[in-house]
């Protein structure tokens, strides 16, 4: 069987939707130097990485994803300890 393979969005604009700054965000983002965003509910964990790496010009070790409850999909992104998800953050505007 052929593996199946989610839609093809070629602009990383497209992937991510906004950060989140919630308290929990701030909070992962001093302590485990993670970064929150909603994103597309068709979008995959691979997407999200290469959309991030893109953007922000940083690499990415970890993507976890969960469908919220009023139907947004949430992506908790870890960045590779040479990165600072505070010096990010600060681009973005959130800090």
């Amino acid at each position: 069987m052929a593996r199946r393979r989610g839609p093809r969005i070629e602009d990383p604009h497209d992937v991510l939707l906004y950060p989140l700054a919630t308290e929990k965000a701030m909070r992962l983002m001093e302590a485990e130097n993670k970064l929150t965003f909603i994103v597309r509910r068709d979008a995959n964990k691979p997407m999200i990485k290469r959309a991030v790496e893109e953007l922000f010009d940083v690499e990415v070790e970890k993507v976890n994803t969960l469908i919220t409850p009023t139907g947004e999909k949430k992506a908790y992104v870890k960045l590779k300890p040479e990165y600072r998800a505070e010096d990010v953050a600060a681009t973005l505007g959130i800090l």
